[in-house]
């Protein structure tokens, strides 16, 4: 293995670690995590991020439907109003987080503590940096999402066939 490529496993066990160590240690649901997660992903449009799911939020009750219901996550059933407002905050936190407001963050309020606030907002920052990383240095073909569909539409965690579930 070349110096380099001994240095970027390194570098992505780092990462590993950080990331782990924020999820773990949050007093968040793992399946809000993994929810918001997911839906920053489709943001970034990661590979590896829109092919994991994590163990613990499946034991939490995420599904595959739910992960489905990440497409209009105001319109979706089975999410909670706590998990609506987390998921516009990180639609929002991804894509203009000039936009996030008093308004937004008063909703958010409505059901989380100060302290879980300021998880949410470190969780999304770490999911939307590592995540873009992550999608301009494409971890390649071994993950279940393939490329840019052929009409040039953005992939999405809900289409992928059999995610990668880590435990």
């Amino acid at each position: 293995m070349s110096s380099t490529a001994t240095r970027r496993e390194e570098l992505n066990l780092r990462i590993q670690s950080f990331s782990a160590e924020l999820r773990q240690g949050t007093k968040l649901s793992p399946r809000l995590v993994e929810l918001l997660r997911l839906r920053i992903a489709f943001h970034n449009q990661c590979r590896p991020c829109m092919s994991v799911r994590y163990g613990a939020a499946l034991d939490e009750g995420l599904s595959e439907s739910m992960v489905c219901s990440l497409e209009k996550p105001e319109e979706a059933a089975d999410l909670g109003p706590a998990e609506k407002a987390a998921l516009a905050f990180a639609d929002r936190f991804a894509t203009d987080h000039l936009s996030i407001d008093a308004a937004l963050l008063g909703r958010l309020r409505e059901h989380f503590a100060e302290d879980e606030l300021a998880e949410l907002g470190a969780l999304a920052a770490c999911f939307v940096g590592f995540g873009r990383m992550g999608a301009v240095f494409d971890g390649g073909e071994q993950w279940p999402v393939g490329p840019r569909k052929a009409d040039g539409t953005r992939l999405a965690p809900w289409e992928v066939a059999e995610p990668f579930v880590v435990r």
